[in-house]
Order: structure tokens, then sequence, then C-alpha cells
């Protein structure tokens, strides 16, 4: 029983290598796990601290509990059952196509992936672009939300730019949890949005019910566990500059099963962006020309984009590399839920479902409003307002005049309009010039006219504002507002 056993070295090596990895798995690793996680949560209370919408457990908590408690959600194991009899596939088979579903959607957030490295790269990058300035926010109305509320900043979508922007703007409140197409779902990019809070959503989704279900309960977990997330409505960017219908399936996720008695109210910020640049602009409208229309054929390439930033990277680098004007974000009045339903005597949970479609629309419909009111008017803007509405070619100091009057009635109508160094004479300058640098404008014999090539693109710029100024807005979502 003790005699010796004669072994190969390298057979040797291999038990020692294994014995070791053992003995880390067992004792070392769960405490160095332990060390700093603990580490993690201290800083998580510190920040905490320091933002005005903290951040949530449900957010913190680990990616592979959140997939299968989403599993086992009994909404989700009918839906997979519902699926396996209509297949004609064994459970088995439908439950591991759910999961694939499920690690798509379900972020794992990372909050040093969050403050230290996104939001830092979102704060450089917005302003390597653009002046970024913000407009009307309302930071009385924001420290007045209850901590246990579910806020949803609600956005318009003009550029794929606004995840960054309002990342880098919005740092100081709380982690943003986004929802994003398909676009971002590839590496590395998955990785890092992921990382950062962010959920993915497949295009053209909605005759998949195994997987609309499962995006569902992410969400309405997500709302209910008081995670604050950012979404557009308008479920892509827009063609033509203005505002598109709003796309509900993500509200109705959130509020379908909304109790106005619950522990937690759900509380949605509008948000306004804009710029005096888009960077897609021209693949945008050049979506419409192709179609006359809208074209839903419009893909957004993540390989044009990074072109041109190392592009800008490199005239940067030679000192040659000029901003693109003003990116300005505005936060409307807080819209309570609870209020809203307490105003119009509604409870969503047990409306049929036509009846609870009409309600979800028309709730989409007063934040939209509430959104383009947000949105801030731009020297671009204003001055490609006056120019497209003009029916002859007008000189400076007629443009001056009109975009004065437009500064006027924006006013009157409760719009944000950015005037930089508070001088409005520069404000035109600003917009004039960046007209004329892309070639929009000419000078000629002291007018100014439109290039019919680019009437198009000038008009992009005049629709971004064209709700501000055309009616006076309905003013219903202010007794809707949380003060």
């Amino acid at each position: 029983m003790w005699e010796s056993v004669s072994v190969p070295f390298w057979l040797v090596v291999v038990v020692s290598i294994l014995a070791v990895i053992s003995l880390l798995d067992r004792l070392l690793i769960p405490s160095v796990r332990w060390a700093l996680q603990r580490r993690a949560n201290r800083a998580i209370e510190k920040l905490n601290t320091h933002l005005k919408l903290h951040i949530q457990p449900f957010k913190l908590t680990r990616r592979r509990v959140l997939i299968d408690s989403l599993l086992f959600d009994p909404e989700v194991q009918q839906s997979i059952e519902a699926y396996a009899k209509e297949a004609d596939v064994p459970h088995q088979v439908a439950m591991q196509r759910a999961r694939r579903y499920a690690r798509e959607i379900v972020p794992s957030f990372n909050a040093y992936t969050y403050f230290k490295i996104g939001t830092r790269a979102a704060k450089r990058l917005s302003q390597m672009l653009f002046r970024v300035r913000l407009g009307y926010t309302n930071d009385e109305a924001l420290r007045n939300l209850d901590p246990d509320s579910s806020v949803v900043f609600v956005i318009n979508h003009r550029s794929n730019l606004d995840y960054v922007l309002v990342t880098y703007i919005a740092a100081s409140s709380s982690a943003l949890s986004y929802a994003v197409g398909e676009w971002a779902n590839a590496w590395p990019l998955s990785t890092l949005f992921r990382s950062m809070g962010a959920y993915f959503i497949r295009r053209d989704s909605s005759g998949n019910t195994l997987y609309r279900r499962i995006l569902s309960r992410y969400v309405h977990t997500a709302t209910k566990s008081g995670v604050v997330q950012a979404v557009f409505p308008e479920g892509g960017l827009s063609r033509d500059g203005a505002l598109r219908p709003p796309r509900l399936g993500l509200l109705s996720y959130m509020i379908s099963d909304f109790d106005p008695s619950g522990a937690r109210d759900v509380v949605f910020i509008p948000v306004g962006v804009n710029y005096d640049r888009v960077l897609e602009d021209r693949m945008l409208t050049g979506a419409i020309s192709a179609s006359g229309k809208g074209s839903s054929d419009f893909r957004f390439k993540p390989s044009a984009l990074i072109k041109f930033l190392l592009n800008a990277l490199w005239l940067s680098l030679r000192g040659k590399w000029h901003r693109y004007g003003y990116a300005c974000v505005s936060f409307g009045k807080p819209i309570s839920l609870r209020n809203y339903v307490a105003i119009h005597g509604i409870d969503f949970r047990s409306m049929r479902t036509e009846v609870r479609k009409e309600e979800i629309e028309k709730l989409g419909a007063i934040l939209m409003e509430a959104v383009g009111q947000a949105v801030p008017a731009l020297p671009v803007s204003m001055v490609a307002t006056v120019v497209i509405e003009a029916d002859h070619p007008l000189t400076k100091f007629e443009i001056m005049g009109r975009v004065h009057d437009l500064m006027i009635q924006l006013k009157h109508n409760g719009a944000y309009t950015h005037i930089p160094r508070h001088d409005q004479e520069y404000a035109i300058e600003v917009g004039l010039r960046m007209l004329i640098l892309r070639g929009f404008l000419k000078e000629k014999d002291g007018t100014y006219h439109i290039n019919s090539d680019d009437i198009t693109l000038l008009r992009y710029y005049a629709n971004s504002i064209a709700h501000l100024h055309q009616d006076t807005p309905n003013k219903q979502t202010h007794k809707l507002t949380q003060t």
C-alpha cells in the first residue's frame, strides 16, 4: 500500500496545476470575489450620494440571475409552452431559444464602465464635435421627485449621437438604461453598450410572440424595480427632420400593469435634443429622395460613423478641425403616470386590450407633444426656417429681422431658443455662416439664394422646429406635470 509508484513528470505537472486551480476555486477566488463585490457596493453607495436619481439594486443584480428569473417568469413560461406547441418542437428546444433571446436582451451593468469610461468618452466626443449647451432644465422638479419613482426619460431621435450626448448631459443625475437597436448589437459595441446598462431590441420583431413576451417582461420588471430608463418613442431617426409619430411598444410594456396605489409611481421626463448639424443628415434625407418619402430601408452604418470619427481625429491632430456648431439638450416638466390615471379616472390593468391600446395612444401623443415642446431652437434651424418660408431671396438685414420675429414667436409659444453669448445678432450670424459654409445658401448681389441641390437638407433643419411656431402648443400637458 505504501510502495512508491513511478509516474511521468508531465503527469505530475498536470495534477499539480489542477490541484492549485481547485484550491484557488474553493478558497482564494471566492474570497477575492467577496472583497471586490464589497468594495464595489461601497463605491455604489458613495456614488448614489452624488446622483439625483439613485442606482437601484435591480440594475446591480448579476446578469445570470436576471436571465434565470426572466426565463422562469410565469408569463414567459406560458409563451415558451405555446411556442413549443406551435412550432412542434420539444420544450427544451423552446427553452434554449428563449434563453438566447433573454441573453440578447438583458444587460450587464457595470458602474465603473458607465461612469469612468462611458460618460468620460461621451463628454470628450460630444465636446469635440459640438459646442454642447444645456437648455431649459427644471432642477427643482427633479429634486422634488419621489426617490422611489421609476423615471423614464422620453427623447426625440435626431442622431445616433443622441445616446452619447444625453449620457454626458445626464451623468450627474443617474445611469440611464437605453433601449438600443440592432446596429449596436455587434462586437465590440455590444459589450460596451451592455456593460453601460443598454438592452437590445430587434427590428421588425412584431411577429415573434416569444421574443416580444420576453422583452415586455424585462421592461416591465425593470420599470417596476425603479430602473432609470431612456427611450426614443419615435422608434428611429427622423428622415425629414420633423418629429415622427410615436411607436408605443415599450410604453405599453411599462404601463400596462401599472398599479396607481403601488409603491412606485412612473414619471416621464420629456427631453428635447437638437443640433446645428446632424452627422447623418445626407444619409437620412437621401433615403427620402430615393423614394419620395421616408424610406423604411434606411440602415445606420457603423463603418461610416467610424470612418468619419477617424477622419475628425486626423484633422484634429493636424490642427484643422472645427466643431459643427451647437448641440443642445432641454428637459421638460415631469409627467406623473399616477397623476395622469387619477385625472382621467382610468386603470390600465382592468381595460380590454382595444381600449387599453387607445388610452396608451392618447398618453403617447401627450408625451410626444411634451418632447416636441422641449426641443430647443438653435441658430441653424431658425435661419433655415425663415429662408425656406420666404418666397424670394432675402438680404442679410431681412434675414435678421425675420429671425428676430421668429424668436419672439417661439418665446411666446413657450419654446427654448438658444442665443449664443446672449446676442441675437451673433446667433443669426452663426446660423447664416453654417449654412453658407455647407453650401446650402449662396450670396449673390447682396441677397442669399437657396442652393436647389440642397433644398431638402435646408428643409430638414427647418422642420426640427416647425412644430414650435406653426401652431400654439396644446396646454393639456401642464395639468399633468409634477411640480
